[in-house]
């Protein structure tokens, strides 16, 4: 199948992206408005950017008007949010977030869910999810002509893992639970883990003549 992104109309290119680039993970992001309103909402564009400093990054695609979405518009203006991880136990509240609520509603109020003090934000995290990273705005990249996406880029501060997910100075995955967005309404759960070492490069010599 030999697809040309000049003759497929924009649904379609969304349906062949989700379906393609899977498992994505979740970013659960809070954000608050300057009246102090805290916003809860999920996006699977979402992944590393750095280590060092480390960096996170999460695309949140606009309004069909052209409008920044409430989490893009507070972090854009507050400079600082919170990704919340998604696992089996918070899969569901996750997915109530995902209804457009208007502006002027929190999700967080009307789903109540329980919020937590950051460390190193203003904003808040969320109870429900077991790691946290507390990030500070480094710079929103507009994608698109006219704008469709903004990628936030954000520097983590500071993290919080719960005590029964961290090991040795690593994570225990099983523990985590994590949960992935497939296409249409599907997720993933961990499933099957295998490992592959990386090979080490071993430059041969001239061939004998």
């Amino acid at each position: 199948m030999e697809l040309s992104m000049a003759e497929l109309a924009r649904q379609a290119k969304y349906k062949l992206l989700t379906g393609c680039v899977i498992p994505r993970p979740i970013a659960w992001v809070t954000s608050m408005d300057r009246a102090g309103l805290v916003n809860a909402a999920p996006f699977s564009y979402f992944n590393v950017a750095s280590v060092e400093p480390m960096m996170l990054s999460v695309a949140v695609m606009r309004k069909p008007d052209g409008m920044r979405k409430d989490t893009a518009r507070n972090i854009a203006e507050g400079g600082e949010f919170v990704v919340n991880m998604v696992d089996v136990h918070n899969v569901d509240a996750m997915n109530q977030t995902s209804a457009e609520y208007p502006p002027e509603e929190s999700e967080v109020e009307a789903l109540g869910l329980e919020l937590l003090p950051s460390a190193s934000v203003k904003v808040p995290r969320l109870g429900a999810s077991r790691i946290h990273f507390e990030c500070k705005l480094n710079q929103i990249v507009e994608l698109g002509s006219p704008t469709v996406s903004d990628l936030i880029i954000g520097e983590v501060l500071h993290v919080q893992v719960d005590d029964e997910l961290y090991h040795n100075g690593r994570i225990d995955a099983r523990a985590f639970a994590p949960v992935s967005r497939l296409a249409g309404q599907g997720y993933a759960t961990l499933g099957e883990v295998f490992e592959r070492p990386r090979p080490i490069y071993e430059k041969k010599g001239n061939a004998a003549k």
